[in-house]
């Protein structure tokens, strides 16, 4: 991932971009699904595959909010009260 600084309220803070990679991975599991659809020969093959894209998408989308959220703890955390 790129590294970028940023500086907020007086505060040096690094951060890096995964969206990059969340796009990336979405990609990818969309081409999985279509390559499924198009081999897909009955109509509970159809099903099957997108019960299993959906899945990939969750896993995809906790993991991507999961590291957002490490991201403003890192944040906040260098960041004083008042």
């Amino acid at each position: 991932m790129p590294r970028m600084e940023k500086v907020i309220n007086g505060f040096d803070l690094a951060f890096y971009m995964g969206t990059a990679n969340y796009t990336r991975g979405v990609a990818s599991i969309h081409k999985k699904y279509q390559a499924a659809l198009r081999h897909a020969t009955s109509r509970q093959a159809v099903l099957n595959a997108y019960w299993r894209h959906k899945k990939d998408h969750e896993i995809q989308l906790a993991k991507h909010l999961r590291e957002e959220m490490n991201d403003v703890k890192r944040i906040k955390s260098k960041i004083k009260y008042r």
